[in-house]
């Protein structure tokens, strides 16, 4: 297979639109929740700088939830056009999970947010807010089932193979949304998305609290992101080690790969850095390693002695096992690419945690703002804001930038952790199942993949413009001001009481 075979393009054109749209998927997982909760404040207190906030961070939600349906979209036309083989072979068990996120979660979000767009004026408060978190739940169900989707990719559980067709057919739906890896797996990007959410307010209410902009809103909402960053660090870090388990018992093979760990050890070291041979799997070796003693067997079994499986042993397992049933050459993974995607998915998603932590713990010991700072949304120069009102010294440098430089840490530890998940699984499309150059459509030329994936990148430049525009704009343009009707939402429907079991809809066709 050359370098520019069909299924090679294939992959990289998967690879670019997924990772690119899931660039979207965390925030809006996340957003939707705490959008809802600022809300929610805002209907039990009654304090205006809990409205103007929810405005403020709904209007980016908006943004990344219409980017994100239309890269989905996108990322869908590859099953029929690059994976027609993989589609006819899986449609049975892959596409009822898709129905269900499509048929259930994705319309019953989409209703919802249309009643929080236009019902601002038109709703009851508490209404209204509820619209939000059943938009907040409607993500959660989306996520949950392409999740699901995804881990019986990783771990084929609940069907049966036709030996007629040749294809997969579903047996145990529920199986298939309930097994360990699919749990486990949710768990831990649900977890990531709200770590994401946090890093993305609290970079943007630093931007503008370090200029003395909307001081009041910018202020609740940095105290909410450090929160959201640091639970959902602390989350992040189990779920991944629930999930790490898992992935050694079920894909022995993308776990050694991705501690580099050519021969069988017990106790094993865990790798903080490698550099070695990715020769012939006889010969592989590492050069240069640092390790930390029994650290590995302990990540896999909960114990700092037994013994876990490496590369070679591996390789010779699934080739006694597979060998007469597939052809395949190699039963490795790119070895540095699943070695150092692991590395960065972490380094990069508990730097993130640790920003949060220490934000959390300096504005607890009131290193923050003096007293004496107004909270007026009037321009302050940044100077004076420094000296004259006495922002505090640990948060007027270092912590400050490296809040703006957080807003993006997440995002680059969820891509790596796609990239690690899906190259990690190689030579498979589905593990044990289905190899991946089994998957490709066969009438596919290396010029129309070639075409297609020139398009989709293209088009992806054209609205990661579009995006990054969009969001500086509101951006910069801060919490919005109340008019009478968005501080005085009516309390009637239709000229009835809200609470009135007799009154008609306020929306009907």
């Amino acid at each position: 297979m050359t370098a520019l075979a069909p299924e090679t393009l294939a992959r990289w054109q998967f690879g670019v639109t997924t990772v690119y749209h899931f660039l979207f998927v965390p925030l809006t997982i996340s957003l939707a929740s705490l959008v809802a909760g600022l809300e929610t404040a805002w209907v039990r207190t009654g304090k205006e700088k809990y409205l103007r906030a929810a405005k403020f961070w709904g209007k980016l939600f908006l943004i990344n939830i219409a980017m994100g349906v239309v890269t989905g979209i996108l990322q869908e036309f590859q099953f029929g056009m690059n994976w027609s083989d993989y589609s006819r072979f899986v449609g049975d068990v892959f596409g009822a999970p898709l129905a269900f996120e499509a048929l259930i979660a994705f319309f019953f979000e989409s209703t919802f947010i249309g009643l929080w767009i236009f019902g601002w004026d038109k709703l009851p408060k508490r209404i209204h807010a509820a619209c939000m978190w059943m938009v907040a739940v409607g993500t959660v169900l989306s996520a949950y089932f392409i999740l699901a989707a995804n881990s019986w990719m990783q771990h084929p559980v609940g069907y049966r193979m036709n030996p007629s067709s040749g294809r997969a057919e579903l047996t145990d739906f529920v199986r298939v949304l309930t097994q360990n890896t699919a749990v486990a797996q949710f768990a831990h990007t649900l977890a990531a998305a709200f770590l994401t959410g946090g890093a993305f307010m609290v970079g943007i209410a630093a931007y503008h609290l370090m200029r003395g902009r909307h001081v009041a809103v910018m202020r609740s909402s940095l105290r909410l992101g450090l929160v959201t960053m640091a639970l959902a660090g602390v989350l992040t870090a189990v779920t991944g080690d629930r999930l790490g388990k898992i992935m050694y018992d079920q894909q022995p093979m993308k776990m050694a790969a991705a501690e580099a760990l050519w021969e069988t050890k017990g106790p094993a070291p865990f790798s903080l850095f490698a550099y070695g041979d990715v020769g012939p799997p006889k010969t592989g070796h590492n050069k240069v390693a640092v390790e930390i003693p029994g650290l590995l067997s302990f990540l896999a079994h909960d114990n700092f002695s037994e013994p876990v499986p490496g590369i070679k042993d591996t390789e010779d397992a699934l080739r006694e096992k597979y060998g007469d049933k597939f052809d395949i050459a190699d039963y490795r993974p790119n070895i540095p690419l699943a070695y150092w995607s692991f590395r960065w998915m972490i380094g990069f998603g508990m730097s993130s945690f640790a920003l949060g932590a220490a934000g959390l713990y300096l504005t607890r010991r009131r290193l923050w703002l003096s007293p004496r700072l107004r909270t007026s949304d009037e321009e302050v120069p940044r100077l004076a804001l420094t000296r004259e009102r006495e922002l505090g010294p640990a948060l007027t440098g270092w912590y400050w930038r490296l809040a703006l430089l957080t807003l993006a840490f997440p995002l680059i530890a969820n891509s790596w952790g796609w990239i690690f998940t899906e190259t990690g699984r190689q030579p498979w499309v589905v593990y044990g199942v289905l190899p991946t150059a089994a998957g490709v459509s066969p009438s596919v030329s290396q010029a129309e993949v070639v075409t297609s994936m020139s398009v989709f990148i293209a088009l992806y430049a054209v609205l990661a413009v579009i995006e990054v525009k969009l969001l500086a704009k509101y951006v910069k343009a801060g919490p919005p001001e109340l008019t009478d009707s968005d501080l005085n939402p009516p309390t009637r429907i239709g000229g009835h009481d809200a609470d009135d079991p007799d009154r008609p809809m306020a929306f009907s066709y």
